[in-house]
């Protein structure tokens, strides 16, 4: 059995001095769940068939101050619209519409 040291009410070898609670500080210990919902493609909202590599605007949402083509899981596109989105920025960047990168 563990020995109890002081005032303290823990046993030994189990924390000793720590504060309570989490990295948050929270009491308890207890993590706050961050919730966030779940994008929807823009292309399968809007009804668009068709991605216009000439439509510069619209193919910039998708692109970062780098020029690299936004994933999936942070621009919110299905899969069918995020192959036809990548075809579409590839097809500019050939066409000179978009740079390839940026210095």
């Amino acid at each position: 059995m563990a020995t109890m040291t002081g005032g303290s009410k823990r046993p030994e070898g189990r924390g000793g001095d720590r504060p309570q609670g989490g990295p948050g500080g929270g009491p308890g210990g207890k993590k706050k769940f961050f919730y966030r919902r779940k994008r929807v493609c823009k292309f399968c909202v809007e009804k668009l068939e068709y991605i216009d590599y000439k439509d510069v605007k619209m193919l910039q949402q998708f692109i970062p101050e780098r020029g690299k083509i936004l994933p999936r899981r942070i621009s919110g596109t299905c899969a069918l619209h995020q192959r036809k989105l990548q075809n579409a920025i590839k097809r500019a960047r050939i066409a000179a519409l978009l740079p390839f990168a940026t210095d």
